[in-house]
């Protein structure tokens, strides 16, 4: 059953704005830009235009690989996060920030506002940004060299859309078996706001059939920066399903219908298994949309990818 709304792009980010537009964005095969389309219907985006709104540069930082663009309108701007390596080393990831005043971001000017600078320098991916009480918080994957070979997500308050305050705090670490086949890993963490709750879905193990979604989850008036306030779900919520050839869904987004009525959920997955090579660099990611619902415990159900068609 198909429920891809945009071929070969994996972590795939889309926003609904008060416009009524999706705006869509994600990982190029390529890995050297980044591009935007808009569209009224999620089923709309695969044939809506793709603008590329800035390209990696040809020497030094945010010259390697770029990967997972996420778009946020914040205080009346639009903001990009993505990480990217150096030229001189494409795996070298940091995170970055590009910011739009424009009202329309597929036109304006995208202007660099720089490295998301964390506690220290090593590789960091997959930020993400929401808001609880009036504080803006961002998270984020990054490597501890203290604790080898892995990412671990951190959580640290913002004093702007490019710059955290204080000390950043690890909330999870890649540590039940599921989250450590091929790579020990949990990245791609975002952020769905609802029952009195704040759940950080994320990714873990390496990106192929293994590739698969868990969960974190505290209460909305807890100390977010307390890690002691964060549970993490036993188990992966989202996984690869045979009968539906859906394999090592994963780095996700949340969006609505248009009404706001009906949760969905945005991941990526391939339609086949076998991979030959490192599987980065196999361009069948699709992006894919299948709509969610709600447990009576508060708790979302995302049921399995593939259990609906696109909305």
């Amino acid at each position: 059953m198909s429920n891809i709304i945009v071929e070969q792009r994996a972590d795939p980010w889309v926003y609904l704005h008060h416009d009524g537009y999706y705006y869509f964005t994600g990982s190029v095969p390529q890995y050297d830009c980044i591009e935007l389309r808009r569209a009224k219907a999620l089923e709309q985006l695969q044939e809506a235009e793709a603008v590329t709104i800035w390209h990696k540069h040809e020497s030094g930082p945010m010259g390697g690989y770029i990967w997972a663009p996420e778009i946020h309108y914040i205080d009346g701007k639009w903001y990009i996060y993505f990480a990217s390596g150096r030229a001189d080393a494409n795996f070298a990831q940091r995170i970055y920030v590009l910011e739009n005043e424009a009202e329309n971001p597929l036109q304006g000017n995208w202007l660099e506002k720089g490295q998301v600078t964390t506690n220290w320098e090593s590789f960091t991916l997959d930020a993400t940004t929401f808001v609880v009480a009036g504080k803006r918080y961002l998270v984020w994957a990054q490597e501890d060299p203290a604790m080898g070979r892995g990412t671990n997500l951190y959580i640290a308050e913002m004093s702007n859309p490019w710059t955290i305050k204080g000390k950043q705090v690890m909330i999870a670490a890649p540590d039940q078996a599921w989250e450590r086949i091929g790579h020990h890993v949990v990245e791609g963490p975002a952020v769905l706001l609802r029952n009195n709750s704040v759940f950080i879905t994320y990714s873990g193990s390496a990106t192929d059939h293994n590739y698969a979604m868990g969960m974190l989850v505290a209460e909305d008036s807890s100390d977010l920066l307390d890690a002691r306030s964060w549970r993490k779900v036993e188990g992966p919520v989202f996984s690869t399903n045979e009968q539906t050839k859906q394999y090592g869904p994963g780095h996700n987004s949340f969006t609505t219908s248009p009404d706001g009525k009906q949760d969905i959920l945005i991941y990526h997955a391939r339609s086949y298994k076998e991979i030959e090579g490192e599987p980065l660099f196999d361009p069948n990611r699709h992006a894919r949309a299948q709509a969610f619902t709600w447990k009576q415990d508060g708790m979302p159900d995302f049921g399995y990818p593939g259990m609906v068609e696109c909305m």
